[in-house]
Formats: C-alpha cells, structure tokens, sequence
C-alpha cells in the first residue's frame, strides 16, 4: 500500500461583506474538510468545493482524489451552520477523472455539472434523488474544457471552460438558450490566450450589486497559486469584456499552514450582511 503524500488541499469557509473581500468565518479555524474526514476511500486531497443549500442543510460537494485508482470522486459533506461539518460519502465516482461539481437547481431540478475531461465532453447529471444519486442527462459541449462553469444571465445559458487544461493559460465561453442547448461557440473565443494569471475557471461566477463576477485562478506563478476576480462589463451572443478587479486578487498563498503554498477555488453566496464562500488551500511543508 503506498504512502499519502504530504502537501494536501483542504477545504475552509470563509465570509466577508462582498465577493472581494473574503476571511475565515467567525467561528471557524482552518479547515473544515480534509482528506483525513474522508471515510469509504483513502483520499490524497480533497478541492474543488461547491456549496447547496437544500432541505435545512448546507450540503459541500468537492473533489476527493481517490489515491488508490488516482481518480477524483465527488465527496457530500453536510452541515448545519457552515462550522460543523459531517463527511458523508462519495456521492458519483466513473470510469474517469470527477472535479468541480458545480451544483445549481433549473425548474424544479438539481443538477451537477463536474469536470468530465477524458469524456471528451462536458457532462450534465441531474440528481435521482439529490444528493446521494446522480445520473448524466446531456453532454453539452464536446471537447476536453477543465472546469466548466455554468450561470444564467439576462434570458441565456453561458458556460465558461478553459480548452488548455494542462497549461491553464486559455479561456472561451459557450451559450444556449436551453440549458440541454444547442450551446454555440462566442465569437469572441478565446476570450484570453497565453495568459495563465486569469484565464482557468475558479469558482461560481457570482451576482452582486446589480454585476457579474468572474472567478480565475491565478497560475501565473505556479497553479493553485491565488484566486483572481473580474468584473464582467460586456456580456451579450456577440461581445464580451471584463476588467480585472483592483482587489485581485481575492485569495492567495499565505505562506504557512493549511493555505501556505496556494488557494484557488471559492463559491460565493450571498447571505444577509454579504456573502459566505467554500474555499479550497493547499498546505505549505
């Protein structure tokens, strides 16, 4: 049985009075899910975590790496008050690699979209019941795009991707009309080229204010090194612009423990007085 390795990816929550300013909830201190919390598999880490409020509960679906078959799974944890949290199982394991299992509801139905890279397509489950059982409905977009994120604005379905999953320097953008499509290509692909500071999806594009936010990680010095956000100003079929935030970015390395070497990953809800998130960091040795 070969060992775990050292440097793991935890999960943390974090607050703070809008999408740009983001600290440790109150109450909570360091992580909230690490590979240790894990019960039915030996996790090497555990990332990519999405929030659901649902039932009276919050419910945390996130990236376990299964370090037996090198595969990711998608772990549920559940919890009360966003502190306490209970490691519950793995909840949709395939032949292939699972990550950023963005969860959202559309007309009566949750539904989780993860990174299906060596699918060759990007795949949509629908949960059947929620949360324990998920089963694929439509590939929306063919090819290998890391971490698809989804959200609907002004009447349409978009879909940001990065097409260059091993070098995390490139960004395009599909639509619908339906969320089950025909997705189209934006004219204006790749929105961002060379360019590995901002380019890869990191999290829930996030609604405030009366904008849009766009979450990027920024692997500008390394991967998973920090969290940048962009404020999108342009967003129509056949235009697109954004501008980087003055307060990017958002999350990054703070040089020791559990976030020490990096952080790259939030989804942001608003809540009464601003805004609660889950946030993933990779522990400095």
């Amino acid at each position: 049985m070969t060992p775990l390795p050292p440097d793991p990816w935890s999960i943390a929550i974090y607050q703070g009075p809008d999408p740009l300013h983001l600290s440790p909830l109150a109450g909570s201190h360091g992580p909230v899910m690490t590979r240790e919390q894990v019960t039915d598999v030996r996790a090497r880490f555990v990332a990519d975590p999405f929030l659901f409020p649902h039932g009276g509960l919050w419910h945390l679906f996130f990236e376990v790496l299964n370090h037996d078959n090198g595969l990711g799974e998608v772990g549920w944890a559940t919890s009360t008050d966003l502190t306490r949290w209970t490691y519950q199982r793995i909840v949709l394991r395939e032949g292939i690699h699972l990550s950023y299992p963005q969860v959202f509801a559309h007309n009566g139905q949750i539904y989780m979209l993860p990174e299906t890279l060596d699918a060759g397509a990007v795949r949509l489950y629908r949960a059947d019941p929620f949360p324990t059982r998920w089963v694929p409905v439509a590939d929306l977009v063919s090819g290998r795009l890391a971490d698809p994120t989804l959200f609907y604005h002004d009447g349409r379905w978009w879909m940001f991707a990065c097409p260059t999953p091993d070098r995390h320097d490139a960004l395009v953008l599909y639509h619908a009309d339906n969320l089950f499509g025909s997705w189209h290509p934006h004219p204006a692909n790749p929105l961002r080229q060379s360019s590995p500071a901002g380019s890869r999806p990191g999290g829930r594009v996030v609604a405030w204010g009366g904008g849009l936010y766009r979450l990027a990680q920024d692997c500008g010095p390394r991967y998973g090194h920090g969290l940048r956000a962009f404020a999108i100003t342009h967003l129509t079929s056949t235009a697109y612009e954004e501008v980087d935030c003055d307060q990017s970015p958002i999350l990054a390395a703070s040089g020791q423990g559990w976030n020490g070497k990096g952080m790259h990953h939030a989804d942001i809800w608003p809540r009464a007085g601003g805004v609660i998130a889950a946030v993933d960091g990779l522990r400095r040795a």
